[in-house]
């Protein structure tokens, strides 16, 4: 679009199905290349993709003609079916429903892209429960507990 400028960041975390550990560190980062073209072919700028077995965090710079939910559904589909295809598990690999989207200002990118690259770090420290909801208080997002994800909690 001619006389359009914009700067938008995006931060995107969703689960995998009730929450399981099912990515593996073997073949995250295929997953991760993949998500990547998705995001590429979908004329968006991918800034960083890092995550856990049992989530990820994406950050994008988006354009203004992007809907977030149409490029997180095509995400999760896609990455779900190319997992499956690859055939990585043994069982039906599936992502949960819902997602958590954040805006950062520009100033604040160099901060989200440590935080997002250090998540095996942080989360020797932290479940992704308690993240998920402090991401959420942080950025003052109303919400109830039963709305949230689907949480298996270790036994």
């Amino acid at each position: 679009m001619a006389g359009t400028f914009s700067q938008v960041y995006i931060h995107i975390v969703f689960a995998v199905k009730a929450r399981q550990s099912l990515i593996d560190p073997a073949w995250e980062e295929e997953v991760y290349m993949y998500i990547s073209g998705i995001i590429r072919n979908k004329e968006q700028k991918l800034l960083c993709i890092n995550g856990m077995p049992d989530h990820i965090h994406i950050l994008i710079g988006m354009k203004p003609n992007c809907c977030i939910s149409d490029l997180v559904r095509e995400v999760k589909k896609s990455s779900n079916d190319f997992i499956n295809q690859k055939q990585f598990l043994k069982l039906r690999f599936q992502w949960q429903e819902g997602y958590g989207v954040f805006s950062h200002s520009h100033s604040s990118l160099d901060n989200v892209i440590v935080y997002i690259k250090n998540q095996k770090e942080h989360h020797k420290k932290q479940s992704f429960k308690e993240e998920y909801k402090d991401l959420l208080n942080a950025f003052q997002i109303d919400y109830k507990d039963e709305y949230l994800f689907d949480w298996v909690e270790p036994e």
